[in-house]
């Protein structure tokens, strides 16, 4: 009997079903660049030590970057947020530009966003890879959080609590 062919649309679909925070993980390059990408592939993974992780695709333009980097920070978008979202989740281009006044700087210098409701600043400590993806885990050294309500992912589109 033959195997059906796997469905990678309807297995994405499928995936859609959980909703997600949307976050902003932030970098600077060997060469001081700064990088940033949005994510909703967030978790936590220990308390003691306090882990993180997040995956990347191999073939991000900015995965050598944050492969190399010491450190990354995770930025938990607020709900009025999604323009920023949408900034990082393009490709390409300078993803800082004009909107320094949203920015202060972290551990190892790496930019950090405003208005976040929570932020996450890590030591790169592993990595696996899987797939199309390497998963990167930080070792948290430093974080905050503050009031507000999330940005959430749901089914392909950007929802709201309530």
């Amino acid at each position: 009997m033959r195997a059906r062919a796997f469905d990678t649309r309807k297995f994405r679909n499928a995936l859609g079903c959980f909703a997600t925070g949307v976050c902003v993980v932030t970098t600077r390059s060997a060469e001081g660049r700064r990088e940033g990408l949005t994510v909703n592939s967030f978790a936590s993974v220990s308390l003691k030590p306090p882990l993180i992780l997040w995956s990347l695709s191999r073939h991000a333009q900015c995965a050598p970057a944050f492969r190399d980097a010491k450190y990354f920070a995770v930025n938990v978008l607020a709900a009025d947020q999604r323009d920023l979202s949408l900034r990082f989740a393009r490709a390409g281009g300078d993803k800082y530009a004009g909107i320094e006044d949203l920015l202060c700087e972290g551990l190892g210098r790496v930019p950090l966003l405003r208005g976040a409701i929570a932020r996450f600043e890590c030591r790169n400590q592993f990595q696996n890879y899987g797939g199309d993806h390497v998963v990167l885990i930080g070792l948290v050294e430093r974080f905050a959080h503050w009031s507000g309500a999330p940005l959430l992912y749901y089914r392909g589109r950007y929802r709201a609590l309530g």
